[in-house]
């Protein structure tokens, strides 16, 4: 009988678990994660008003209550926790679907004045990730500038521009919804270095913008004429085409009244972000132009925008994990289909899926086909891996190793405590924001 462990929790570790039990009627998995609470970015990476595909728990849900599948909550691997070679000592194989932990930099002066931030690291607080910390986003701010043209990007913009009435009948924590509540920002610039045409946020996502009450888009037409593919969009693909129909559109619409005003700007590259009064006060960016290579070059030409808020929203990165190989130059692990690579080798037992396998791309979905492939690879390898003794029971073993995970019914204890939360403050579920409470909360089932 193969035992398995999947490390991680979200999509890429759920979408692997369901690959094995599919494939393998005797396999047995235990799906590991650093927090108590399962889904990964489907949890703590969607926006809060994004019901619909938030529901995808649901699916992942199907997956980690199969009866050959073990949810494992709390467990850290690698330092202060459980060792990656103690783990490869309990099971026979184990797939490392930890996601890109961590953000592009800039590298730009400034960077790292307060006020600026990671696109992350604000989308972590509202979301309730029990690492995150209230640093005052909002606090102060009259405008915000937004750098990063991807979905991401539109989910924060559209955040700050929300009224409390909108936000409220989330599950967003309480003391973030306070806060938008009360926020001052009226103003947001979401910039691009590159054109219209190359922007990554999808049709459906920037549409979005468009609905928010009391809210006005705006786009300088100037800057949508810099990129030939807007001007001509007859060769595009299908979703570029719509995405330049929807800014089309705004770019044509008068200017109105409205309470926030959202600005979306193009053929920017941010070069230093400006002080003011010991916090960010403005972003200096550089005019680019198309370099005919699909790239683009700076023209020499300074605008500064004023912000006293800055969330940078520029791609993911993975991180090493210790015991394993790591590529530092694509932020993955060496691997072949799925099948981790030492010093060009593969080394037996060892599997990634989702981003630290192939980098930060792709969709939610993506991921059930790039997890097939690791599960094919692992399952052509089962026959020599089972040859291998592992305890009978890896979770006694953890147990005796002074590790306590929090199982499916502590996740579940979770689950009513954010209903009961929700009740209390007179609205739907509420996320617990902190592992304290998230922790107490998991372990009511025992009590």
């Amino acid at each position: 009988m193969l035992r398995v462990a999947v490390v991680g929790s979200g999509p890429s570790g759920c979408y692997t678990a369901q690959s094995l039990v599919q494939q393998d009627p005797e396999v047995l998995v235990d799906v590991l994660d650093r927090l108590p609470c399962p889904y990964g970015l489907v949890r703590y990476g969607v926006a809060p008003d994004h019901e619909k595909i938030k529901s995808l728990q649901n699916n992942l849900r199907t997956v980690l209550e199969h009866e050959r599948v073990r949810f494992l909550g709390g467990v850290q691997i690698g330092p202060g926790g459980v060792p990656t070679a103690r783990l490869r000592e309990l099971y026979h194989a184990v797939v490392y679907c930890v996601g890109a932990a961590t953000d592009r930099h800039l590298g730009i002066p400034g960077e790292d004045l307060p006020g600026s931030w990671s696109a992350t690291e604000f989308v972590s607080w509202y979301s309730a990730h029990p690492d995150s910390v209230d640093d005052g986003f909002v606090r102060d701010a009259r405008s915000a500038v937004v750098i990063g043209v991807g979905n991401v990007a539109v989910d924060v913009t559209r955040m700050l521009a929300r009224g409390i009435a909108e936000l409220t009948p989330t599950d967003m924590p309480q003391a973030a919804l306070t806060a938008l509540g009360a926020s001052r920002v009226t103003d947001v610039s979401m910039v691009g270095r590159r054109g219209p045409s190359q922007a990554r946020f999808t049709t459906k996502e920037l549409r979005e913008l468009g609905t928010l009450p009391d809210t006005e888009v705006t786009v300088e037409p100037r800057e949508l004429a810099l990129d030939p593919a807007y001007v001509d969009p007859a060769g595009l693909p299908a979703p570029q085409r719509r995405n330049v129909e929807v800014l089309r559109g705004w770019a044509e619409s008068p200017a109105g009244d409205a309470r926030h005003r959202i600005r979306l700007r193009f053929f920017l590259r941010p070069v230093e972000l400006l002080a003011e009064a010991g916090r960010v006060g403005a972003v200096r960016f550089e005019r680019t132009a198309l370099d005919g290579r699909g790239s683009v070059t700076g023209t020499g030409q300074y605008e500064d925008i004023e912000a006293q808020l800055v969330l940078r929203s520029v791609g993911y990165r993975g991180v090493p994990l210790e015991g394993l190989p790591f590529d530092t130059a694509t932020g993955t692990v060496p691997q072949l289909g799925g099948r981790v690579l030492r010093e060009g080798l593969v080394a037996p037992g060892e599997y990634v899926a989702g981003w630290i396998k192939r980098g930060p791309t792709g969709v939610i979905g993506t991921n059930r086909s790039d997890a097939k492939e690791t599960v094919t690879s692992l399952l052509e390898d089962a026959s020599v891996l089972v040859r291998k003794e592992v305890p009978q029971e890896p979770l006694t073993a953890l147990r005796s190793e002074g590790v306590e995970p929090v199982e499916w019914s502590g996740w579940q204890a979770i689950e009513r405590a954010e209903a009961a939360l929700g009740a209390s403050l007179g609205r739907g579920v509420v996320k617990l924001p902190d592992w304290e409470s998230l922790l107490i909360a998991a372990h009511d089932d025992v009590l």
